[in-house]
């Protein structure tokens, strides 16, 4: 893993490895930074994080669905086979009861892009967390143990994802017999 100093650069620092830091990368709308990326012949893994207070999710938080669906345009038009990942952590109580239901519903449709030929707008895992300024622990209750949108479950969908796509290709070692 390498942490990249240089936002500007559009190709990974060396062969191989995991680029943290402001990724900039160009894709099929527009450049865009990302938070983590990998890109050993192409972007294969991009995520991206939101943090939000009560005034930008008060003001924002339909600007943020654009923001996300854009930039998983913007990866999937150029890198088909690239996995693109979100998470969302917002403050609980920054989220009004209406804003938690539309945002709930919204990104479990982004959510769902489990094969190449899905819609380019999809991501293959997004997390929302909402968290607790007084304790600083996370939601049990949202999203819904169930739901796909469950921090538990990021890594996972993140997994399956990739190796469907990737395992047994350079740089990675053959699949095992």
């Amino acid at each position: 893993m390498t942490h990249n100093t240089s936002s500007k650069a559009l190709a990974a620092p060396q062969a191989d490895c995991v680029e943290v830091g402001e990724t900039r990368t160009t894709g099929g709308v527009r450049t865009q930074n990302f938070d983590v990326c990998y890109r050993p012949d192409g972007v294969r893994f991009a995520f991206d994080k939101t943090l939000n207070d009560a005034k930008s999710v008060g003001k924002n938080y339909q600007n943020m669905i654009n923001d996300l669906a854009t930039e998983a345009t913007t990866i999937h038009t150029r890198f088909p086979y690239a996995v693109v990942a979100f998470m969302i952590v917002i403050p609980g109580p920054c989220l009004l009861a209406v804003q938690r239901e539309a945002l709930l519903r919204t990104l479990d449709r982004l959510a769902r892009r489990t094969n190449v030929t899905n819609q380019a707008h999809l991501a293959e895992a997004i997390s929302l967390v909402l968290w607790s300024p007084e304790t600083g622990e996370q939601s049990i209750e949202v999203p819904p143990p169930e739901s796909r949108l469950r921090v538990e479950k990021f890594h996972t969908l993140i997994q399956a994802a990739y190796f469907s796509r990737y395992e047994g290709f350079p740089p990675h070692e053959p699949p095992r017999q």
